[in-house]
């Protein structure tokens, strides 16, 4: 089953658009669970445990465990071995925002998709689409071309103006200039939108950009990163991101679920949190 129809199923299982970032800062993790050998990985699993039932995918981010070395990355490969034995309906995504060329792109590609078995990777454009062609040859996979991402300084460069080639024939005003992000959007669409596994990520921060880029790209599937600890506008995220069927949308919240309690509790916290921005965002599609 390759990464959209795996997404599909699990969206309207648990009836969620919600997707929980494994952002397990070593040094967050509540003390309550460093008495376990794999401290990260014991904090995962009674993550993934309590909130399996409510969401439609879990996002692990490989800084946090390869900035341990090998112990850390131990502990992301043992996440996702569990994942993929307890709960194997549910689409893993690496946010690794890889994006190199030629024989690097492979190596990221083997250790995302051979060794740890995720079903999913964020990449970066800026070498172009076409040096992405190595994530994409991994038929089924899903590739999440980043867009516009969450952070203020995302303006920077990904809202610069840029006059597109002329098309033959347009002359004078007819020939506008559009911001970075667009240009990338256009781009995913012309070398891979008859592909249903290529997606891209775009701020929950930015709800009016979001907007724009739903129309640029119709149906394909948004991951919106920024909902939570980063502060996204919840109800104009949903509105202006789900697609025609009201889904096409992975709304990521990352700290303010999985460290909403550093107690003992922070299972049942976390699954509480994670209730709520199910519900919450339900309201809106």
């Amino acid at each position: 089953m390759d990464f959209k129809q795996k997404l599909d199923n699990i969206t309207k299982k648990n009836d969620s658009l919600v997707c929980v970032g494994l952002d397990s800062a070593f040094d967050k993790l509540p003390e309550s669970i460093k008495s376990h050998e794999h401290q990260q990985f014991a904090f995962n699993k009674a993550i993934i445990d309590a909130t399996h039932d409510l969401v439609c995918a879990y996002k692990p981010n490989p800084a946090f465990y390869e900035a341990r070395g090998d112990i850390g990355i131990k502990e992301l490969k043992l996440t996702c071995d569990y994942l993929k034995k307890t709960y194997p309906e549910i689409p893993i995504i690496l946010d690794a925002k890889r994006g190199d060329i030629g024989n690097t792109n492979e190596g990221y590609a083997a250790y995302v998709f051979d060794y740890l078995q995720a079903d999913a990777i964020t990449v970066m454009p800026y070498m172009g689409i076409e040096s992405l062609s190595v994530f994409f040859n991994h038929e089924g996979k899903g590739i999440i071309v980043g867009c516009h991402s969450s952070n203020p300084g995302a303006k920077e460069f990904q809202e610069k103006l840029f006059f597109p080639e002329r098309p033959e024939g347009v002359e004078g005003d007819n020939h506008k200039p559009k911001p970075l992000y667009h240009i990338v959007a256009e781009e995913i669409m012309k070398q891979h939108g008859d592909n249903p596994n290529a997606m891209i990520f775009m701020g929950a921060t930015f709800p009016e950009e979001l907007g724009t880029i739903r129309e640029i790209i119709g149906d394909m599937t948004i991951l919106a990163p920024g909902v939570g600890a980063q502060e996204g506008v919840l109800e104009k995220v949903v509105r202006a991101g789900v697609n025609s069927q009201k889904a096409g949308l992975i709304i990521n919240s990352s700290r303010g679920i999985i460290f909403a309690s550093t107690g003992e509790d922070f299972a049942e916290k976390a699954r509480e949190e994670t209730e709520k921005l199910r519900d919450e965002i339900n309201k809106y599609r």
